[in-house]
């Protein structure tokens, strides 16, 4: 089920562009997992064991919207959940598709829209995404329909781009400064300068909008990059590699969040 608004028409023609690209790029980082059932958390590669973001998940019913190339639904179908996979883009389940062939590590797939899914009300204990759906489905769509598939008692929890970052960012570029460039009120969606749309709300607006959908938070994380390496046992160390300026930017202010949220029982 494909949502025809030109957000979504735009997002579903860019991602199917830069597909290949993008799992070659993320391929060391977000392949890794699937092998040895490490799963960690957005760009750091901060690792579930160390946040406990989605718990126990053996015998669970999980949807991952926005599943991409399908690492992380292949990592937990090893570690005993039964996901099934969501994306919009034909070209990224394409890549679940390979992924599957090459690890035996098979779960469904779905093409369609976080913002029109396609299953029954109560359908999931847990639904997740790490940079997926929620990172570009508009909110007051997306956030509603994973509060209806959920169980009483599931959980929600998602990663995105922190809205601090997203207002330090200024119109074209892509990466992050010192001064604020955008109106914060005047977060939803926005034009990247990739091509994309990506989407965002000013923290309350958050907050109102999982209450709207009787989701009770649980958290908030703001994972922050781990300190440059040293080699303290090595009398001459090799010259520091140069890092991406948005990792130092991070260590200072928050650059994601990962929202955990529980829909009550009945």
């Amino acid at each position: 089920m494909i949502n025809n608004a030109a957000h979504v028409r735009t997002n579903r023609a860019r991602w199917n562009e830069i597909s290949d690209d993008y799992q070659r790029l993320n391929a060391p980082q977000i392949r890794r997992q699937v092998f040895t059932g490490d799963i960690s958390w957005g760009l750091w590669a901060v690792p579930e064991s160390r946040l406990g973001v989605l718990g126990e998940v053996t015998g669970r019913d999980i949807l991952e919207m926005g599943c991409g190339g399908g690492q992380w639904s292949s990592a937990l179908v090893r570690r005993g959940g039964r996901p099934i996979g969501l994306d919009l883009s034909e070209r990224q389940l394409h890549h679940s598709r390979q992924l599957a062939a090459e690890t035996g590590l098979s779960f469904p797939l779905i093409q369609a829209s976080a913002e029109a899914v396609p299953f029954a009300d109560d359908s999931f204990d847990i639904v997740f995404a790490d940079h997926g759906a929620f990172s570009f489905a508009d909110p007051f769509r997306a956030v509603p329909e994973a509060a209806r598939v959920l169980r009483p008692g599931g959980l929600l929890a998602f990663s995105h781009v922190s809205p601090i970052y997203e207002i330090t960012v200024a119109p074209g570029r892509d990466a992050p400064g010192s001064r604020l460039t955008r109106d914060y009120f005047g977060l939803r969606l926005l034009a990247e300068a990739d091509g994309l749309v990506s989407a965002n709300l000013p923290y309350g607006t958050w907050i109102r909008l999982f209450r709207d959908n009787d989701l009770v938070i649980e958290d908030l994380l703001e994972p922050r990059p781990a300190p440059p390496a040293s080699d303290s046992h090595s009398e001459e160390p090799a010259p520091a590699q140069p890092e991406r300026g948005d990792k130092a930017w991070a260590r200072r202010w928050p650059s994601e969040c990962i929202w955990r949220l529980r829909k009550p029982t009945r």
